[in-house]
């Protein structure tokens, strides 16, 4: 090949490089974008449910009113921190599904790329055959480990997701139970 395909293969391949980077980028500021929002909406939300809490305690007549409000007012808490939790889980999901997408999209052409370079190499190369088999082997061995990677990195996103559910569930019904009793102490 000459200097000068080298130099245009070589700026192509920085071209789409630089495209994924900015991709990758992009996501990930937007990411940031909606995790700050999701701080400051849940940092609200805290500071008026403390403040609401704080003038119903403070509106107690005696100790035992205290503890028996106190055992009541645990819930808006535990919902929030748990509705939190769920949201922050779902944005670090989504970036990652993008991240993965832009990874794998990257990685197909960047094969499909070196499988023609591969192709064309060979056939302007003497014993190019024997050269072109072991490049191809070499460039299925990598995809498998790349599919496995990725097919572990999702099985392992679906048991997260599962047992983001489970504790999200497991919460719901401990805080609905803590508030029939508080409910039934109150009576």
């Amino acid at each position: 090949m000459s200097t000068q395909q080298n130099l245009d293969q070589l700026k192509a391949a920085q071209k789409v490089n630089a495209e994924v980077l900015l991709e990758l980028t992009r996501s990930t500021f937007d990411s940031i974008e909606r995790l700050s929002s999701l701080n400051l909406e849940t940092a609200r939300e805290l500071l008026n449910t403390s403040v609401a809490q704080s003038q119903t305690l403070l509106g107690a007549k005696d100790i035992q009113e205290a503890a028996r409000l106190q055992t009541g007012l645990a819930q808006p808490n535990l919902e929030l921190l748990t509705n939190y939790y769920r949201k922050l889980y779902e944005l670090v999901t989504e970036l990652q599904k993008e991240a993965t997408q832009v990874v794998e999209s990257h990685y197909n052409h960047l094969s499909k790329n070196a499988t023609a370079a591969i192709e064309k190499t060979a056939s302007q190369a003497p014993g190019g055959d024997v050269m072109e088999a072991a490049l191809k082997s070499v460039l299925s061995a990598s995809t498998q480990v790349f599919d496995n990677m990725t097919k572990a990195a999702k099985q392992f996103a679906d048991i997260a997701d599962a047992n983001v559910k489970a504790a999200t569930t497991a919460t719901s019904k401990a805080v609905g139970s803590a508030t029939k009793a508080a409910s039934a102490a109150k009576k």
